[in-house]
């Protein structure tokens, strides 16, 4: 007879099949909203409000009303970390939504460390763009000036680009689809090979 796994072997294993299940519902979700961010350029509400929905439902049905209140509370951070770009005018009301339902999702833990990834995923995405279409000497240029004009006169100076016009959409879309998987499977990793 096999010996039999001990408590904590048990909450990893459960854990490691939540974190799984998580993955296999929200890899589809976010791969369709990075196509149609990419092709419309916009995520729609019948994704993202079923998505958020789902979550809450998911939780609330395996951890009850404490897991509905953690899905509830990863919601309203996953959106709290997107609006204030959202309000300036830097990310669509999408990403907000999307990054709600990844909290749904992911909790208030696993969404703040997406939210990381997806910053990072963005960035380097943004480098990317930049250096695809050759501006990312004068973006950086601008950038170095503003910030040394903020380090050594104490004032915050912007300096909008020659040409907006030529400047890259980013779709932050795919940046929250890529943070938000990776997270997920550096997590999975992490549980697997501690």
């Amino acid at each position: 007879m096999p010996p039999q796994p001990r408590g904590c072997e048990c909450a990893i294993r459960a854990f490691l099949d939540v974190m799984v299940q998580i993955l296999i519902i929200l890899a589809p979700i976010l791969v369709i909203a990075s196509a149609t961010d990419i092709c419309y350029h916009k995520i729609p509400n019948w994704l993202t409000f079923p998505t958020i929905i789902a979550g809450v439902l998911y939780h609330s049905s395996t951890a009850g009303i404490q897991g509905c209140l953690l899905s509830t509370a990863g919601v309203l951070l996953g959106m709290a970390f997107f609006l204030p770009f959202y309000i300036k005018g830097g990310t669509g009301a999408g990403d907000v939504k999307l990054m709600g339902a990844v909290g749904g999702f992911l909790g208030t833990s696993g969404v703040f460390y997406a939210f990381i990834f997806s910053s990072i995923a963005g960035g380097i995405y943004a480098v990317l763009l930049l250096l695809r279409h050759g501006l990312f000497k004068e973006t950086f240029m601008r950038y170095w000036y503003m910030l040394g004009t903020f380090l050594f006169h104490h004032k915050i100076l912007y300096i909008p680009p020659k040409d907006e016009t030529k400047m890259p959409v980013l779709r932050f879309g795919v940046a929250i689809a890529v943070g938000t998987i990776s997270f997920i499977l550096t997590d999975l990793i992490w549980i697997v090979n501690p």
